[in-house]
C-alpha cells in the first residue's frame, strides 16, 4: 500500500528551494555546488555489533537507515542525527526495535547498492532508504539513480524487510524538467513497490526563514533533525508492529 506522509503544498516547496539555493550562492552555471558542502563517500563500514544488555544479545528487531550525510548526521554533535532522535521516539513509546545507522556522508545510490552485504547481514525487518539527493545535486543521470534504487529495493525486500523510501527534490536552478524527472523516480517506485513514502524528507522543517537549516542551506540543525525524526516516526509507526505485540514484548 502506498502510505504519503503529509503532502507540503508546492509553493511551500518553492520558497524553501528559492532561499535553500540562496544560502548556497547557486547559480544556473554552478550545478554542483551544493554537493561541495558533503563529504568524500567514505568506505563502506563494518556491520555493526549486535548491543549486549548483561552480556545477553540485544534481541529487538532492526530498523536500519540507509543514507547519506542526511542520516549521518553532518555537522551534528554525536547522538543528534535523526536515526538518533528516532530511537529516542521508538524507546518511549516502548517498541522493541532498535535503530542502526547506516548513514555515510557524500554517498550516492551508486556507492548504496556497493555495500548493500553489509546491511542485509544485520536482518533488518525495516529500512528507511534516504539516498539519491547527491546524484540529484551532482547531476547524474537520472535513470542510473532509479536502476540503483531500484536495486536497493529489491534487495532489501528479498531480504525479508519493509521499505520506507524517503523521497527528495532539488533547488529550482536544476531545472523544471529534471527536477520533476528526479521526484517522480521516488514517486514511481513508491507505487511500484506498495512502499511506504516519505515524498520529501525534510518537509517538516522548510519554514520561510530556513531556521531548523544549518549554514549551508542542506543539513539539518539538531532541532531540525528532531523534527525529520517525527516525520520518520510517523511513517515507520504502523509497520513497528500492533499494541499486542509492543505489551506482549514488554
Amino acid at each position: 500500500m502506498l502510505v504519503p506522509v503529509r503532502a507540503i503544498p508546492a509553493f511551500v516547496l518553492l520558497a524553501g528551494s528559492v532561499l535553500i539555493t540562496s544560502l548556497c550562492g547557486c547559480s544556473s552555471s554552478q550545478k554542483s555546488e551544493p554537493a561541495r558542502a558533503e563529504q568524500a563517500p567514505a568506505p563502506a563500514p563494518a556491520p555493526p555489533q549486535v548491543p549486549t544488555t548483561n552480556n545477553a544479545p540485544d534481541s529487538r528487531k532492526v530498523l536500519a537507515v540507509f543514507g547519506d550525510s542526511i542520516s549521518a548526521g553532518f555537522g551534528l554533535d554525536p547522538g543528534q542525527s535523526f536515526p538518533d532522535d528516532l530511537q529516542k521516539k521508538i524507546d518511549m513509546q516502548g517498541y522493541p526495535w532498535r535503530v542502526v545507522n547506516l548513514g555515510i556522508s557524500g554517498d550516492t545510490t551508486e556507492g548504496g547498492v556497493s555495500r548493500m552485504d553489509s546491511a542485509t547481514r544485520l536482518m533488518p525487518g525495516i529500512v528507511v532508504l534516504e539516498l539519491g539527493g547527491n546524484d540529484g545535486l551532482r547531476g547524474l543521470p537520472i535513470d542510473v539513480t532509479r536502476m540503483n534504487l531500484d536495486v536497493m529495493i529489491q534487495t532489501f525486500q528479498h531480504a525479508g524487510a519493509k521499505v520506507v523510501l524517503a523521497g527528495m527534490t532539488l533547488p529550482p536552478n536544476y531545472g523544471g524538467a529534471f527536477i520533476h524527472n528526479f521526484e517522480g523516480v521516488y514517486k514511481d517506485l513508491a507505487a511500484h513497490y506498495h512502499l511506504t513514502f516519505i515524498p520529501f524528507l525534510m518537509s517538516d522543517m522548510v519554514t520561510k526563514d530556513l531556521r531548523y537549516f544549518q549554514r549551508d542551506g542542506i543539513h539539518p540543525t539538531a532541532p531540525g533533525a528532531e523534527i525529520v525524526a517525527g516525520t520518520v516516526f510517523r511513517a515507520v509507526k504502523p509497520l513497528l508492529g500492533s499494541a499486542a505485540e509492543k505489551s506482549h514484548a514488554q
